[in-house]
Formats: structure tokens, sequence, C-alpha cells
């Protein structure tokens, strides 16, 4: 959809204004937030990197490449595209990519910290370095797989201020956009969201029979991710949504479809902007966590704060799974010490 379907130049100066300024919040956190992360994982740590904290390190690298990108497209807000198609294409395509890449990624760390508290045993014969490249490396692919649409549709479109702007894609039929933004709502939202849902549910109520000490901050940290991933992205996929429903109307009800695309305009560069925070959150979670360990953040905190996230957890698990074993047995040898006396 172009950004000049139905909308007046005011709304869309509005919009740009807004998605600027949230644009440049995330860049001017994000950026050195992310950077700090890798360069703490990388030069830092003095214990060998986790899976966990390699599943850290790809996940500030991909918002890294994602917010490095924002001052273009703040300058296109403000003056218009001015970089031609071909880039245009280009850096839309890997925008795309590394946006799958964070979800993907957000979703194999909520999985496997789900393993290390419910099965701690269990996911002791993959939680190893070698697989956890295995796992990363298939992200990045499947991230550049999904992410081929963009590369085809994105064309150039005009504004309705008639600036030149790349923010719009070209398909060829009404069912081929609907079919890819079912599609990237689907596998960039429904899936990762629900297998969140799923994983930070059963480790709540695993962390409930627990009684350590950090069995608090873990629940923060955890609950900070889902709420943080929530807030990001339901409003755009919302607005994707919407932009399907223009289109399944646009025959049977043309001022419905006009209204619902007036919508779709005015939310779009919005609801956009408000995802890419989520890519600068991150850092900013960590370092909150990092300070609840020492009472002023320092960047040993955020180190041994890593350290923590690979350990912590999975040395609770460990201990809880020890003392349900220990009952198991105690409950067993009474039973075959009644059995005996009968």
């Amino acid at each position: 959809m172009e950004l000049s379907n139905n909308g007046t130049a005011q709304s869309v100066t509005a919009e740009n204004a807004v998605a600027s300024i949230i644009l440049s919040l995330a860049c001017l956190v994000g950026v050195p937030g992310n950077a700090l992360v890798i360069w703490i994982i990388l030069f830092s740590m003095k214990r060998q990197r986790s899976p966990t904290v390699m599943l850290i390190l790809n996940l500030a690298i991909a918002d890294l490449f994602v917010l490095i990108t924002l001052p273009l497209w703040i300058y296109a807000f403000v003056h218009g595209w001015a970089f031609g198609e071909a880039f245009c294409k280009i850096l839309t395509y890997l925008v795309h990519c590394n946006v799958y890449v964070s979800v993907f990624l957000i979703t194999v760390m909520s999985v496997e910290r789900f393993m290390a508290v419910v099965y701690p045993f269990a996911t002791q014969r993959w939680r190893r370095n070698e697989v956890i490249v295995k796992v990363v490396l298939g992200v990045w692919v499947l991230a550049f797989l999904f992410s081929v649409p963009a590369l085809i549709y994105q064309v150039m479109g005009i504004d309705a201020e008639g600036r030149q702007q790349c923010m719009c894609q070209k398909f060829d039929s009404d069912e081929q956009e609907i079919l890819c933004t079912v599609m990237q709502v689907v596998v960039a939202f429904v899936i990762p969201f629900s297998t969140l849902s799923t994983c930070y549910l059963c480790i709540g109520r695993k962390i409930k029979r627990m009684t350590f000490k950090t069995q608090n901050r873990t629940g923060t940290v955890i609950g900070s991710v889902v709420i943080v991933f929530l807030i990001c992205w339901v409003p755009h996929h919302i607005v994707n949504l919407v932009s399907i429903a223009a289109l399944m109307t646009k025959s049977s009800n043309r001022t419905m479809s006009e209204r619902l695309n007036e919508v779709y305009d005015i939310g779009v560069l919005v609801t956009g902007a408000l995802a890419f925070l989520n890519s600068c959150i991150n850092p900013v979670l960590y370092a909150f966590a990092a300070r609840n360990i020492r009472r002023e953040f320092r960047l040993s905190a955020l180190a041994r704060l890593f350290d923590q996230l690979t350990h912590s957890v999975k040395e609770e698990s460990r201990k809880e799974s020890t003392d349900t074993t220990r009952k198991d047995i105690s409950v067993t040898m009474e039973e075959m010490h009644s059995v005996q006396h009968i």
C-alpha cells in the first residue's frame, strides 16, 4: 500500500514527526546499549561463554544491525528517500532479516530457559555450544528466507507531500499481499508469542515451587521480556491485520475498505517505529537486573548478570529436581519397608 492512499499531508507530517522521535530515542539508547552488551560478552566475561550468553550475543548483534539503520529512516521521514530504489530494497531486506532474527532468538531463549527449568537433566544432551551454534545458524537462515518478500516487492512510494519514500510494497494481486502479510503476522508474532507465553507460564509454575533467593529476580526478568515483546509488537501486527481486512473488503464494501486504509496509513509509521523499540529495550532490562545485583551499575555487574543468566536458573532447577528425586526415593523406600513388614 502506498502512503498517498487516503489521508492528508498534515496527518502524515504528524506521523513522521512522532515516528522520528521514537526512532531517535531507540537509536540513542539501543546502539550504545547493544554495543556495550557485545563488548562485555566478547571481551569482559571471565568464564567461557555459555549457550544462553551466545543467544544474548546474537540478539544484541541483530538488534544493533537494525538500530544503526535508523538515521537513514529518520532522514527519509524528514526529507524523503534520496538513496535510490536498489538501496531501498537491500536496506528493507536487511531490516526484515534482523527483525526476524531478534524474534526467533527471543523464542529460542524462552525454549532454552523452559528446558533448563522444567527438564534440567534432559537438556544437558543438547545444551552445548556446538548445538547452539547450529541453532543460531538455522535462525539466521530462516530469517533470510522469510525476508525474501521484502526484497522482491519493496518499491518507492510517494507520500502526501509529494516526496519519495521507501516504505511501501507493490504486489501482483490482493491475494498475494494478503498471503505475505498473514505469513508475517503468523511467523513473526503469533507463533513466537504463543511459544513465549507457554514457556513462561510453565516456568512460572515451576518457580513457584522453588524456595531459593534468586527466584524473584529471575521471574522479574522473564516477565519483563514477555511484556516488552507484547507492548512493542502487538500494535504493529494489529495494523497489519487492519490492512488485511481492508483488502478483503475491497470488493464487497468499498467504503469500509477505504476507512480501514485510512487507519492503516495513520498507524503504520508509528507502530512500525514502536516495534523498533524492542531492539533497544533488552540492554535496559539487563542494566536494571545488573543494578539489582549491586546497588550501583557497573560493567562488572553486567558481566556477572550474564553469568547468572547462564547458571542460576539451571542450578535452581537442578536443586529442585534433586529434592524431588530424594523425596521420590524416600517414598519408595517407605513403601518397600511397609511391604516387608506385611
